[in-house]
């Protein structure tokens, strides 16, 4: 099919429009939990041990991990900081708009979908998906959370401007709208050519198709999708950081049924906020296989009870809208709160997590982000994963590639060429080399 023809069809394979309601799941919110009021939780300024239970029993198994604790996390960071996300939408529809088949001079195929759910007047997530043509198998993938629409990403006349809310500092931005002189703008961030070089496919979507970013926005998915009898999301419903979480889960959702993807396969990927997401959805879904949270910085990566770069009173100062109202009962007593976020990173065990920095950016505080990867290492070690908690902080530019990885690069608080091969090089070694 040649590029700018406009399919406009619902692919068979997914049958997306007749899913069972058990393949579906769920649609609705998970009960809100009884838990204590933040100011009655005890007080710790060490960080709280992520194998031993509220009840105070100690995991010591595997199985204990998977059918208790693991639970219970979950629950605890949805009720105190996240918020509660609903389940899988009982209907989506996908559909191709447009397919390229000679993207990159004849080494990709590109693929832009429209993922639709939720009531009508819910704003679709316009997925670019590029997939290499040169390959024995079906291709690992990272999933891409971006503060860009697609038509950044790549220099493709094809693409449509957004017409939704936009980042007011991106290029060719005009009132919070996309102009035509942000075509192509960032490329060099996402860096898909190179990804589809060495054998990956990308799968990249704008978070604010999904949530935009803008505490007074009532046009995101959280305001389209709600408990049964409410009219605005309650307060210990989700913030914006766990709505794109749920939008990179979605794209997981079409990923896992196109026969082109190995579906063993998912990584995802955010800078900054929008690596909060992808620590976040890849802590709440097994489906994703490998978590590369780059920069994320508090209420991501790096511990609440941190003293150095953004604090948790700052970050829900500043950003109201990212996280529930609990969160924010934690702004001056992060010593009451029931995990930190070595917590967050071991629901992600045992798959690969790598974590990735910048000397210069001290406010996504890197040694904190390493010392909660290390502290994540007792859960691992159920595993039969042991190699993170003896080990040091890598020198600049030096890649450390265990399952709890890191790397830490010159330069300013950015997604770069280097972080790219990074990340590659980091996946060639946990995912093997695409064939």
């Amino acid at each position: 099919m040649r590029d700018g023809c406009v399919l406009v069809i619902v692919l068979l394979f997914l049958v997306c429009c007749s899913l069972s309601s058990s393949e579906a799941g769920a649609q609705d919110f998970p009960r809100v939990e009884t838990l204590p009021d933040p100011s009655t939780l005890p007080s710790s300024t060490a960080l709280p041990d992520p194998l031993l239970m509220r009840s105070g029993k100690k995991v010591e198994s595997k199985d204990t991990w998977v059918r208790e604790r693991r639970t219970e996390l979950k629950q605890l960071f949805q009720h105190y900081m996240y918020g509660y996300m609903p389940g899988r939408p009982k209907k989506v529809e996908y559909t191709v708009e447009r397919e390229d088949s000679r993207y990159f001079n004849g080494k990709a195929t590109k693929r832009e979908i429209k993922i639709q759910f939720g009531p009508a007047g819910t704003t679709p997530i316009h997925l670019l998906l590029v997939i290499p043509n040169v390959r024995a198998e079906p291709a690992p993938v990272f999933v891409c959370i971006a503060f860009c629409g697609t038509y950044a990403a790549v220099d493709d006349p094809t693409i449509p401007v957004p017409t939704g809310w936009m980042y007011p500092n991106e290029k060719g931005i005009a009132g919070n709208r996309a102009t035509e002189a942000g075509r192509g703008s960032k490329v060099d961030t996402w860096n898909i050519e190179r990804s589809i070089d060495r054998g990956y496919a990308i799968a990249l979507f704008y978070n604010g198709d999904v949530e935009p970013d803008n505490k007074d926005s009532r046009d995101g998915v959280r305001w389209h999708i709600l408990r049964k009898g409410q009219t605005e999301p309650s307060a210990e419903d989700w913030g914006a950081v766990a709505a794109w979480a749920w939008g990179a889960q979605r794209v997981v959702d079409y990923l896992v049924k196109d026969p082109d993807i190995d579906s063993r396969h998912i990584g995802v990927v955010g800078h900054s906020r929008n690596g909060k997401a992808a620590i976040v959805a890849g802590a709440f879904d097994e489906r994703i296989s490998m978590i590369i949270p780059l920069q994320a910085g508090c209420g991501g990566t790096s511990p609440n009870r941190g003293t150095v770069g953004e604090s948790v009173t700052r970050i829900n100062t500043s950003f109201p809208h990212w996280f529930n109202a609990n969160y924010k009962k934690f702004n001056d007593h992060t010593d009451l709160m029931p995990f930190d976020q070595h917590s967050l990173i071991a629901l992600c065990a045992p798959r690969p997590v790598f974590l990735s920095n910048a000397e210069e950016d001290a406010w996504a505080n890197p040694a904190g982000q390493f010392e909660m990867l290390k502290a994540a290492d007792g859960v691992y070690r159920l595993f039969g994963v042991e190699e993170a908690a003896n080990r040091k902080m890598p020198a600049p530019g030096e890649l450390d590639k265990g399952r709890l990885g890191y790397f830490i690069r010159p330069g300013k608080h950015s997604m770069t060429r280097q972080d790219w091969d990074a990340f590659l090089e980091f996946a060639d070694t946990h995912f093997g080399k695409p064939r």
